[in-house]
């Protein structure tokens, strides 16, 4: 499917989601172009994968000390 129907499309869901309203096409063409962009962003990035230090239920190593014994912020 190429780029400017996808967009066609989601402006579609995007304008039948906040009820029909009469008038706003541009706007959502332009939120239908955004959404496109940024999924076309990540799929360049690759998928994203989960940190396998962080699991259920666990919480991130945020605190330490840097190089000079000091805690850090």
């Amino acid at each position: 499917m190429d780029r400017e129907e996808r967009i066609r499309q989601r402006a579609h869901e995007i304008w039948e989601r906040e009820g029909r309203p009469q008038g706003r096409e541009r706007e959502h063409w332009d939120q239908a172009v955004q959404e496109i962009e940024a999924e076309g962003s990540e799929a360049e990035r690759g998928p994203v994968v989960p940190d396998p230090t962080v699991g259920a239920g666990s919480k991130p190593d945020t605190g330490g000390t840097r190089d000079n014994g000091k805690p850090t912020p």
